[in-house]
C-alpha cells in the first residue's frame, strides 16, 4: 500500500475524509496543518501573517517531504495552498496517490464560516470573499493528481469508502494543469474502461480500431462497452502503418460528422500505436477539438503512443510529418489485450522501454536487464513493473517538455535511424519498436565513434535488447539506403540534427549533430 495524499481548496473536507480513510485502511493520518501548529505552537493562520506566505511555504514544505521520506504508507491531508508549489506537487505526484477533493463555491463559503483565521481569503468572519479568485488561481494545480471527487453531497466515510478501491489500483498521473490526466494499468478487467467513460459524461462515442483489433478483440469489447448506454459509431480502418494516412483520418472525420457528433463527444482510440496517432489526431481537429480516450492494445502503444498526447499520419516524405499535440482525457490499459499479441508484436515494444530506461531511468534499465527472459516470455508480473516505471518515466519528461521544445527530443533516441528503416522497408518489413531496437545501437556506436559516449555501452544495450529476441543491426546496405529518409526528420535544424547522445545508463542530452557528421558515422566500419 502506498501513502495517499488528500489537497484541496479550503473548507473542501481534507482532514475530516482523510481520517475517515485513515481508519477504514487502518494506516496512521497526519494533517499538515496540525504538524506546524505542534512544531511552532501557533495556528498556520498566525503563522502566515507574522511570517509571510513565501516563508510558511517553506515550512510546509519541509513538513510534506518529511511525511513522505519514509515511505510507510499513511494518509497525509495537505493545506490548501501546500501543493501549488510545482516541484512540491510533482515531487508528491510521484511519490503517492494524490486524491483532489473540489466542492462548490457557495458550499466552501458555508464551510468556512466562523472557522479559524484564513489570511489568503480575507481573515476571519470574511467567509470567502477571495474564494473564488484563489480556486481559479489554483485551478490547474489541483487538476494535477490522481483522483478528482467532488464532497458537496458525500459524508467523509462515503468519500472514504469511494477512494478504497483506488489505493491498490496502478496508476500513474500526467500532470499538466487543465490537461492532466491519468494512466491506469489493470489486467483482465474490461468495465474499468466503461466506468472512466461514463464519468466523462459522453454525449456520444467514436470507436476507433482497425480491422484486426475487430476481429481479436470482439468479446472484450462487447463487454467494454456494454453497461454504457450513450449513441456509439464504430469506425474500422484498414491496419498496419502503410495505412496510417490522411485518409484514414479522413474517414474518422466523414463517420463522425455524418453521425452528427457535438462538442461533448469522445473519441476512443481502441488498438495499436497506429490507431491511437489517428483517433488522437481525428479527436485534436473534429469540431475544433474533442475529448478523447486512449484503449492501447499493444505493449508498444501502452508504453509510446497512449502517452504524451503526439498524434498524427505519415506522409509520404517521411514518418509523423503531420500531426498535433492532442492529450487524452485518460487512458486505460488493460493487459489481457496483450496476452492475444503475435509474440513478435508482444516483444516489439520493450524496445521503447529500454530506450526510456538507457535515455533517463537507470532503474528501469537495470530491472529490464534483471527480468528480461520473463519480459520476452511475456511474464505480465514482469512486465507490469516495468510497464509502470517507463510510463512514470515518460509523465516526468512530458510534464516539463510537453510540446517538445527541449528534453522530451530525448525519448527520439533511436528514432532516428529507426524511422528511416522503417521508411526504407516501405512499413512492412520492421515493426516499429524492432526498427528502434537497431536505431538504439547504431545511434550508440555512431556517438561512440564521435566521441559523445563509451563505446562499450553499445554492447550492453545489443545484449539486453538480443535477451528480448529483438533485432540489433541491420545490413551495411538496408542502413545506407535508409540514410536519405534522415534529411525528413522532424528534429532536423537544417544541416543539423537534435539528437539524443547518451552518456550513462539513465544519462542522455539533447546536442545538435551535423547530418553529415551523423550519416558518416552510421556507415563507417
Amino acid at each position: 500500500m502506498q501513502t495517499i495524499v488528500i489537497s484541496g481548496p479550503p473548507g473542501v473536507g481534507k482532514s475530516t475524509v482523510g481520517a475517515a480513510l485513515a481508519a477504514t485502511l487502518d494506516i496512521p493520518f497526519f494533517d499538515t496543518d496540525e504538524r506546524l501548529r505542534e512544531q511552532s505552537g501557533k495556528a498556520p493562520g498566525e503563522l502566515l501573517r507574522e511570517r509571510g506566505e513565501p516563508a510558511f511555504r517553506a515550512m510546509e514544505r519541509e513538513v510534506v517531504d518529511t511525511l513522505l521520506r519514509d515511505g510507510k504508507p499513511k494518509v497525509v491531508a495537505v493545506g490548501g495552498g501546500a501543493l501549488v508549489d510545482r516541484e512540491l506537487r510533482h515531487r508528491v505526484v510521484d511519490a503517492a496517490l494524490v486524491i483532489s477533493l473540489s466542492a462548490r463555491t457557495e458550499t466552501l463559503r458555508e464551510r468556512l464560516k466562523g472557522g479559524e483565521d484564513r489570511p489568503l481569503l480575507g481573515g476571519a468572519g470574511a467567509y470567502g470573499d477571495e474564494l473564488p479568485r484563489l480556486l481559479e488561481a489554483r485551478r490547474s494545480a489541483y487538476a494535477e493528481c490522481h483522483l478528482a471527487l467532488a464532497t458537496d453531497d458525500a459524508t467523509p466515510s462515503e468519500l472514504a469508502d469511494s477512494i478504497v478501491p483506488w489505493v491498490e489500483r496502478s496508476l500513474v498521473a500526467i500532470p499538466l494543469g487543465d490537461r492532466s490526466y491519468t494512466v491506469e494499468i489493470v489486467r483482465g478487467d474490461s468495465t474499468r474502461i466503461a466506468d472512466r467513460l461514463a464519468t466523462m459524461g459522453p454525449s456520444s462515442l467514436v470507436v476507433v480500431a482497425d480491422a484486426r483489433v475487430r476481429r481479436a478483440q470482439l468479446a472484450y469489447a462487447t463487454e467494454m462497452f456494454r453497461p454504457l448506454t450513450v449513441p456509439r459509431l464504430d469506425v474500422t480502418l484498414a491496419p498496419g502503418e502503410a495505412h496510417k494516412t490522411v485518409s484514414s483520418v479522413s474517414t474518422i472525420w466523414d463517420a463522425a460528422l455524418g453521425g452528427g457528433i457535438d462538442r461533448d463527444a469522445i473519441v476512443v482510440g481502441f488498438g495499436g500505436g497506429v490507431v491511437l496517432d489517428l483517433a488522437g489526431f481525428a479527436a485534436a481537429t473534429l469540431l475544433r477539438g474533442v475529448r478523447w480516450l486512449s484503449v492501447p492494445s499493444t505493449t508498444l502503444a501502452l508504453i509510446d503512443a497512449s502517452v504524451g498526447g503526439k498524434t498524427g499520419f505519415d506522409h509520404p516524405a517521411g514518418k509523423n510529418l503531420v500531426g498535433a499535440f492532442h492529450q487524452p482525457s485518460g487512458v486505460v490499459a488493460d493487459l489481457a489485450l496483450l496476452r492475444t499479441l503475435p509474440a513478435r508484436e508482444r516483444k516489439a515494444g520493450l524496445a521503447e522501454a529500454a530506450k526510456i530506461g538507457l535515455s533517463s531511468d537507470a532503474s528501469l534499465f537495470l530491472r529490464m536487464e534483471e527480468t528480461a527472459e520473463a519480459l520476452a516470455a511475456g511474464d505480465e508480473d514482469a512486465l507490469l513493473p516495468v510497464l509502470h516505471a517507463a510510463i512514470s518515466a515518460k509523465a516526468r519528461i512530458v510534464r516539463n517538455d510537453e510540446t517538445e521544445r527541449g528534453e522530451r527530443a530525448l525519448l527520439n533516441l533511436g528514432h532516428t535511424v529507426g524511422h528511416a528503416l522503417e521508411a526504407h522497408g516501405a512499413f512492412t518489413r520492421w515493426l516499429h519498436g524492432e526498427a528502434v531496437a537497431i536505431g538504439l545501437v547504431a545511434e550508440l556506436r555512431a556517438a561512440a565513434k564521435l566521441g559523445k559516449t563509451d563505446p562499450a555501452l553499445a554492447g550492453r544495450v545489443a545484449a539486453l535488447l538480443g535477451r528480448l529476441d529483438l533485432p540489433t543491426a541491420a545490413s551495411h546496405a538496408d542502413l545506407a539506403a535508409a540514410l536519405p529518409w534522415i534529411d525528413a526528420d522532424k528534429k532536423r535544424r537544417g544541416a543539423q540534427v537534435r539528437w539524443p547522445v547518451v552518456s550513462a545508463v539513465g544519462a542522455a542530452s539533447v546536442e545538435p549533430v551535423a547530418l553529415s557528421a551523423l550519416k558518416a558515422a552510421l556507415l563507417s566500419d
